[in-house]
């Protein structure tokens, strides 16, 4: 096999017009490779197509994790499972293959605030973004929100639509606010155009017998939202101590109350 020991300088114009920069950044590595190697062309061919697939599927994957817009990257790798024993482990990794975003099936969590609802829900996400599925991550309250701004600007339909189309919906800290009017007509609005068309996953601080107290002026909103989100569920329960309650000082170390006040600041 014949090559040029650096043919980047000529082939760089016409990859960079067919957009090939995954093959144009390899190239001069591929090729010192395939003339080290001797390999035939078919297989030098093969590994450039194949670093260009990689490139565009990274593209597509941070993409994709941009537009999910997670507050932080929570992944199921760094869950701390030791501190829930009774969460259902297996459950979850069941959850991470995809499987209720093919039924198109709500997840709902449920536990104490620090538990870890939020990072797992969003964990959850990272799982579906890695398998090329589209994710949103909101609050409760900024869904609402984004909704009744978008009515103010006449284009609460096009709002209600994308959201309805997204592959995974997650919406966290239901319950946390009561919702009054039109938020708890819009919230029920996105679950009805949602309901067995895609899969969402709703995180809350409240109990599940306690979930109708979210819509303190509607009681029939209430039941029409829940029966809806309840329906082939899979459900999730996190009852633990708060990772964020204080540290513990170490045995045998005693606090300066003075230090203490000194260093808080005004």
């Amino acid at each position: 096999m014949n090559l040029t020991l650096n043919p980047a300088p000529e082939l760089a114009p016409q990859l960079k017009q067919l957009r090939l920069s995954g093959i144009f950044d390899s190239l001069e590595a591929r090729n010192r490779q395939a003339i080290e190697a001797k390999m035939a062309y078919t297989d030098f061919l093969a590994l450039l197509i194949s670093d260009e697939v990689a490139r565009r599927e990274q593209k597509k994957f941070s993409s994709r994790l941009r537009r999910a817009q997670f507050r932080t990257t929570k992944t199921l790798e760094q869950f701390d499972f030791e501190r829930l024993p009774q969460l259902n482990r297996a459950l979850v990794h069941d959850l991470a293959t995809g499987r209720y975003l093919q039924e198109k099936a709500p997840v709902l969590i449920v536990g104490p605030c620090g538990t870890g609802k939020s990072h797992l829900a969003q964990a959850l996400g990272h799982c579906a973004v890695r398998q090329g599925v589209d994710v949103v991550f909101t609050t409760c309250a900024s869904l609402t929100q984004s909704l009744n701004a978008a009515r103010a600007t006449g284009a609460y339909e096009r709002k209600l639509a994308t959201l309805a189309r997204v592959a995974l919906l997650i919406i966290d800290d239901f319950g946390l606010k009561p919702l009054r009017a039109p938020a708890d007509e819009d919230l029920h609005d996105l679950i009805a155009e949602r309901y067995e068309q895609a899969a969402t996953i709703v995180t809350s601080n409240l109990d599940f017998p306690e979930w109708d107290q979210a819509f303190p002026a509607n009681r029939l909103l209430a039941s029409a939202s829940l029966d809806r989100l309840r329906h082939n569920a899979y459900c999730l329960v996190l009852d633990g101590q708060s990772y964020r309650a204080p540290r513990q000082l170490a045995s045998g170390t005693k606090s300066s109350p003075q230090k203490a006040a000194k260093s808080t600041p005004a």
